[in-house]
């Protein structure tokens, strides 16, 4: 007489749960935990029953594969992001897909298709710049759960995790202000949701003291070390006197700080400078930034959380988190 081979049913039957329970527990799922994983677990051994991962991923039309599809790793602060993310994401279960768009829509729609073949559970987006809207109906369309995180892409009923850009650029402007320069000036950015948040917080400073906003004090660039060292030496060249900025980024910071110590200044003596971010570098660098605090690591874990949620609760209402902005002030400013 030849022995039957153990089946999911079987399984269930032993550990006195429903099917469903026995499959999220063998694809190793967050959502069932404690003593229910461990019967079923037991119940598998004792049987001999193998999960057949693959068969599993057909059946559902989903993989345990989630992509993550990030607009710029030459920045540290989504490199920290990822990190966060991709720390939540394997603790779940789950495998990270991710890819790296270089703010190329369309090597973007290119690698959301991809994901979309390789049967991802879930994607998470940072929008490339000039994204559009539309994007959030095609992936809707595709059936698979969505978190767009740090640049929004306007109203809508999409998922969203990002920082108080407004708020954080306002503590710095105001705490500049605080300091006794009435003039301060805003470096790094060019467009963006971002940008006009930031730059928003730093028009809402200006105003809470009375002040008259003037575009001669901002000064546009690409959000990089590059952008940030070509910005401040625009400032010192048009505006000498002026000795307070609040950059876009720290990664800009870097660029400026790089520029006034060429001209022999030192940021926090001759000229006051405020990062954002509050990347690791920030604490090392010469000298230590003070810069906007939104903690990214733990903004990169909030974001998968709420993919998470959203792949165990497809009908739960929006989820949007905002990382709060602290000052974190050190040598700098």
């Amino acid at each position: 007489m030849t022995s039957r081979t153990a089946t999911i049913i079987d399984v269930a039957a032993e550990a006195n749960v429903s099917k469903s329970t026995v499959s999220l527990v063998l694809k190793g799922s967050p959502l069932i935990k404690g003593e229910t994983a461990d019967r079923v677990k037991a119940a598998a051994i004792k049987l001999g029953y193998v999960y057949n991962r693959r068969a599993g991923e057909l059946r559902g039309n989903s993989s345990n594969a989630i992509g993550v599809v990030i607009n710029d790793l030459m920045n540290p602060f989504f490199a920290e992001i990822l990190v966060g993310i991709e720390r939540k994401l394997v603790d779940a279960g789950y495998v990270v897909l991710m890819a790296h768009t270089r703010e190329d829509v369309g090597l973007q729609d290119k690698v959301l298709q991809s994901m979309r073949e390789q049967n991802a559970a879930g994607i998470m987006l940072c929008p490339a710049l000039n994204t559009s809207r539309a994007v959030l109906k095609t992936i809707q369309s595709w059936g698979i759960p969505l978190t767009v995180f740090i640049r929004n892409l306007g109203p809508g009923s999409y998922d969203f995790a990002g920082g108080d850009s407004e708020h954080g650029v306002f503590l710095a402007t105001t705490h500049l202000l605080n300091s006794g320069y009435r003039e301060v000036g805003f470096l790094g950015g060019q467009k963006g949701v971002v940008f006009t948040q930031r730059l928003q917080g730093y028009k809402k400073a200006l105003q809470a003291r009375g002040l008259v906003f003037s575009e001669d004090l901002v000064f546009n660039a690409n959000p990089s070390r590059v952008g940030g060292y070509e910005a401040m030496n625009k400032l010192l060249l048009k505006r000498p006197r002026l000795k307070a900025a609040v950059c876009y980024n720290d990664v800009a910071a870097f660029g400026a700080l790089s520029a006034l110590g060429e001209k022999g200044l030192r940021a926090g003596v001759d000229f006051a400078l405020m990062g954002f971010d509050n990347i690791l570098d920030t604490a090392h660098s010469n000298p230590p930034l003070s810069t906007v605090d939104i903690h990214p690591t733990e903004l990169g874990e909030r974001a998968a959380a709420i993919l998470l949620q959203r792949i165990k609760d497809p009908g739960a209402k929006r989820m949007v988190y905002t990382a709060p902005a602290s000052l974190l002030l050190r040598q700098t400013a």
